[in-house]
């Protein structure tokens, strides 16, 4: 655990620590604001590879949220860094919508359904029924099979839609077979292929949001700074009973920005 102070790469989740649906802490600015007057990096993290970092860039920016092209890393994006570090240019048979297909083939991998060398699954909002038998045959006959993240839901307003844990659990059912690899969060491939794209060193790095089995987990499990906020889902009730505790514990944002001002 380092002290806060000494952290020079703050990790973000979004919604629940920099926004709670299309409303802005107002926390966020300052803290922001404080962290480039410092000259700290910071990078705004998500699970979600059903969208591209364009969708998150215009987001935030909709919200007044200063970004760059950089800002935003996702687990699809994650997912391609690990792929190429594996097998430049591999083929693969993809299981996402047309903005990670998009996000896969710029970095040139090709998508196919003849002969792949790899499966992977995404966060499909297009999964047709089609698809998932082909997948399922890849991974039947032991193809690599990897997830880019392993959440079961995902939160929309009103409630939650299935996410892609819970077609991973219909390809446990029917084949037998876990993922070889997922990479997103609380899987620390998120974080290593952050670092390794940027050239950044875990040991000043810290991750920051409002899930534990998420956000926190990560932190713990790629071994970095972990920084739980209390805007979002979990409560201080929630620390009693789980297993993954956090080095720090704020309200929200408003808190690091006393600590580090």
């Amino acid at each position: 655990m380092n002290n806060l102070h000494e952290i020079n790469t703050f990790l973000l989740d979004m919604d629940g620590t920099i926004y709670l649906g299309d409303r802005l802490f107002d926390c966020t600015l300052p803290f922001l604001e404080l962290l480039r007057r410092q000259n700290k990096r910071y990078f705004f993290l998500t699970n979600n590879s059903s969208r591209n970092k364009g969708a998150y860039l215009e987001k935030l920016t909709r919200l007044g949220v200063p970004v760059e092209n950089d800002s935003v890393f996702t687990s699809g994006e994650a997912t391609t860094i690990y792929l190429n570090a594996k097998k430049p240019g591999a083929r693969v048979y993809l299981c996402g919508t047309p903005s990670l297909e998009a996000e896969f083939t710029e970095a040139n991998f090709i998508l196919t359904d003849r002969e792949p060398d790899y499966a992977v699954l995404g966060f499909d909002q297009t999964l047709t029924y089609e698809k998932l038998v082909k997948l399922c045959d890849f991974v039947r006959a032991g193809l690599p099979f990897i997830a880019t993240h392993p959440d079961f839901n995902c939160p929309v307003e009103g409630g939650f839609i299935p996410d892609i844990g819970a077609m991973l659990a219909l390809v446990r059912a029917s084949t037998g077979r876990e993922p070889d690899y997922i990479v997103g969060k609380p899987n620390r491939g998120i974080i290593d292929a952050l670092a390794q794209k940027y050239a950044l060193s875990l040991s000043n790095m810290a991750m920051v949001g409002d899930r534990l089995y998420t956000d926190i987990a990560v932190g713990r499990n790629a071994g970095i700074t972990s920084i739980l906020v209390l805007s979002g889902e979990s409560t201080r009730e929630d620390l009693i009973s789980s297993p993954v505790k956090p080095d720090y514990v704020f309200d929200d944002l408003s808190g690091i920005f006393e600590k580090i001002r």
